[in-house]
């Protein structure tokens, strides 16, 4: 069985996890495929209204797999879920592009080979539904994190 057979047979984001805690010393990116299926499957289940809002949720469940990957614990990202629940998930998106400090997690996104999965990705594939000066903004941080290369050690350890 290849590796997407087995990727796609799994049905539940809590498959995917334990398939990847499972595989992630002998087999890192079947690993991170299935990290990758769980983001999916949770954003899948959010029941979104357009494609752009299922790509936010896809980055923003992929965010919380980082964290909860660094707090070695589920981590929820709770004031990006705040926001969302005052502002609607395109209008915290900008907010969250828009700020002027770093957003937690974006680097370590990147460091994962994630990088299609944050904010900044997703509002500079659908450009027409966000205000033009986040656009703007999101392109400037890709353009910031293309620079950016992951450390090795940092992704052995994390991925899965």
């Amino acid at each position: 069985m290849n590796m997407n057979d087995i990727i796609q047979k799994l049905k539940t984001p809590e498959e995917c996890v334990q398939l990847a805690k499972n595989v992630r010393e002998r087999n890192p990116e079947l690993a991170q495929k299935a990290r990758r299926r769980a983001v999916e499957l949770r954003a899948i289940s959010y029941k979104s209204t357009s494609k752009v809002e299922l790509e936010l949720l896809k980055a923003l469940y992929a965010y919380e797999e980082v964290l909860s990957e660094k707090n070695k614990r589920k981590t929820s990202a709770s004031r990006t879920w705040q926001m969302i629940k005052r502002h609607g998930l395109i209008h915290a998106a900008e907010r969250a592009v828009d700020r002027k400090i770093e957003p937690a997690g974006y680097k370590l996104l990147v460091e994962m080979g994630m990088h299609d999965l944050t904010f900044e990705a997703v509002i500079v594939r659908y450009p027409e539904s966000f205000n033009a000066d986040v656009v703007s903004r999101a392109k400037e941080r890709l353009k910031e994190l293309s620079e950016l290369k992951p450390s090795r050690d940092y992704e052995i350890k994390t991925i899965g």
